[in-house]
C-alpha cells in the first residue's frame, strides 16, 4: 500500500519513548512479567502510554507531545514513579540501561502479539536477542521535506547521541569493551543502518518506498530499523540510536539537546547534507559505540579527526541562543556535566561492577538509579 501521507506537525515539538527492563527482585535477572505489569497498569489512568515490547522482560513507555524540556521531564518523572509503585505491588523492579548484563537470550519469551510473533518467525533467534533497550526521540517537522533535511543534516551528530546515552557495556555476563553493545544487536537486522540519501518526500515516498514495497521486503515504515527514520503518521523524525539511559533526567536532557540542535540546523547556516557525508558515517558510529565519549570522529565535511567529547562541547557553545528560545538550558547543562564530570552511564556501570564485583550488583545499581538519579 502507498506510504502514509506525511502529517505535518508543529516544528520542534518533542516526544520520548523508553524501553525498560523488568527485573526479578531475588536474582536481578529479567522477569517475564510484562503481562502482569500491563494488566495492573490498566486499572487506573497512566501518565503517558505503556505498551508491550518484543519479549516479556520489557515494556515501552511514551510521553505526550511537548514543546519544552521542563514539562517533558516532569511527565517522565511521573511515569517513572507510577511504574515504580506498580512494580512494588508485584515485587518487581524496573531499570534503564541498553542491555541487561547477564540475561540469556534463549530464555526470553516472545510477547503474544501478532506483529511480534510474525517478526519472530521471520528473524528466528535474532528476535530473542533483540531483548535490548533503547530511547527513541521524536521531533516534530512542519513539512515532509523538512523532515528529510533534518534526518540527513543530523548524520554527523549521531555519534554524540550514541556516546552520551551509552549504557550497555555488559552482555551475557561479560564486559564487551563497548560502551554501547546494544547497537550491535540492532546492526544484525537487514534493514538497519542509515536511510537512503533522498531530500524530497515525493521522491522518497513515490520512488524509494514504492520500489522497496514492490520487492516484498517492506510493508510500512515500521519495517525499517534505521538510525533515524521519518514517521509520516506523526509528522516527525525519530532518532533511534540511543541506549535507554539509567535516569529519566538523562533521557529528557538528550531530547532537549536534540531539539536545540534541530533548531540550529533549521537556520541552514551549516553546509547542506550530501551523500558523501556518509563515507565516514559507519566509522564514526563504531567509534561512539566502542569508546563512548572518549571516541574520535571524522568530520564529514572537513575530514578532520575530532574527539567526540570535544565536538559535543563545541556544539554546546553554538546552542546557547537556541537554549534561550526553547528554555532548555537545564538539558544542555546535563549534557555538559556528562561530558566534563560525570561521564556516560556505561562508565557509571563499570564503576558499579568494580565496587560490587558482580553483574548482579550492576543490575541493582541500575534499578536504584532509575528511582534516584546517579
Amino acid at each position: 500500500m502507498p506510504l502514509d501521507t506525511f502529517k505535518a506537525s508543529d516544528a520542534l515539538t518533542l516526544g520520548v519513548e523508553l524501553e525498560l527492563q523488568l527485573v526479578n527482585t531475588y536474582d536481578h535477572d529479567l522477569s517475564s512479567s510484562a503481562d502482569d505489569l500491563l494488566e495492573l497498569l490498566r486499572r487506573r489512568p497512566f501518565p503517558g502510554v505503556v505498551t508491550p515490547e518484543m519479549t516479556q522482560g520489557m515494556i515501552e513507555v511514551a510521553t505526550g507531545v511537548h514543546t519544552a524540556h521542563g514539562p517533558l521531564l516532569a511527565q517522565l518523572r511521573e511515569i517513572r514513579d507510577t511504574l515504580a509503585h506498580a512494580g512494588d505491588r508485584l515485587n518487581l523492579e524496573l531499570a534503564g540501561g541498553g542491555t541487561h548484563p547477564f540475561q540469556r537470550w534463549f530464555e526470553q519469551r516472545i510477547f503474544a502479539k501478532p506483529r511480534f510473533q510474525q517478526l519472530s518467525g521471520l528473524y528466528g533467534y535474532l528476535a530473542q536477542q533483540f531483548t535490548v533497550f533503547g530511547q527513541h526521540v521524536h521531533v516534530g517537522c512542519s513539512s515532509p521535506d523538512e523532515a528529510l533535511f533534518l534526518l540527513h543534516a543530523l548524520n554527523r551528530y549521531v555519534p554524540h547521541f550514541i556516546a552520551l546515552s551509552a549504557s550497555s557495556p555488559f552482555s551475557q555476563g561479560v564486559d564487551t569493551l563497548f560502551d554501547s553493545a546494544r547497537l550491535n544487536s540492532v546492526f544484525a537486522f537487514p534493514l538497519s543502518g542509515r536511510a537512503p540519501f533522498v531530500l524530497s518526500w515525493d521522491e522518497f515516498a513515490g520512488g524509494y518506498f514504492t520500489k522497496m514495497e514492490r520487492t516484498g521486503v517492506v510493508q510500512s515504515m515500521k519495517d525499517f530499523y534505521w538510525d533515524i527514520r521519518p514517521k509520516p503518521e506523526y509528522g516527525t523524525i525519530e532518532l533511534r540510536v540511543c541506549d535507554t539511559p539509567l535516569t529519566v533526567e538523562r533521557a529528557a536532557a538528550l531530547a532537549g539537546y536534540l531539539q536545540a540542535l534541530c533548531r540550529h540546523l533549521l537556520e541552514r547556516n551549516e553546509p547542506p547534507p550530501e551523500e558523501d557525508d556518509y563515507l565516514v558515517y559507519t566509522y564514526n558510529r563504531f567509534q561512539a559505540c566502542r569508546f563512548g565519549l572518549d571516541g574520535t570522529l571524522v568530520h564529514p565535511k572537513t575530514r578532520q579527526q575530532i574527539g567526540i567529547r570535544e565536538d559535543i562541547l563545541a556544539t554546546l557553545r553554538q546552542l546557547g541562543p537556541h537554549a534561550d528560545a526553547l528554555d532548555s538550558h537545564a538539558a544542555l547543562d546535563e549534557v555538559e556535566r556528562a561530558c566534563v564530570r560525570d561521564g556516560n552511564h556505561a562508565s557509571y556501570l563499570r564503576r558499579c561492577f568494580a565496587d560490587s564485583g558482580s553483574v548482579q550488583g550492576v543490575v541493582q545499581a541500575a534499578v536504584q538509579a532509575l528511582r534516584r538519579p546517579c
